[in-house]
């Protein structure tokens, strides 16, 4: 199973996709994937919008896009979460994050 498993959906604004989180962990990393989301661990804790900061910052240099181009867009308190991003394209997501997968 490869990145054509990631359900990345394009908006008018550019793509969503869903992602796990799992905080608390040794590094900012790129897990792979889970189902149709993409796993990310992240070294910030879950409190206060640290992790959802560090997801967005490790988002955002995967596909070479502003951190401000990254934001969460639901389940912002949850390990589930859907992660949108301004200006691209969904095969040019795809084939970002196909690196890092």
């Amino acid at each position: 199973m490869g990145i054509e498993a990631l359900d990345i959906t394009e908006t008018d604004a550019g793509v969503e996709f869903a992602v796990k989180v799992v905080p608390g962990g040794s590094r900012d990393q790129i897990v792979g994937l889970l189902g149709d989301a993409l796993k990310v661990k992240v070294s910030a804790p879950p409190e206060g919008g640290k992790a959802n900061k560090a997801v967005c910052a490790l988002i955002a240099k995967a596909t070479g896009v502003a951190k401000r181009d990254v934001a969460v867009v639901s389940g912002a308190t949850q390990p589930h979460k859907r992660i949108g991003i301004t200006g691209i394209d969904a095969a040019t997501a795809r084939q970002r994050l196909g690196g890092h997968v």
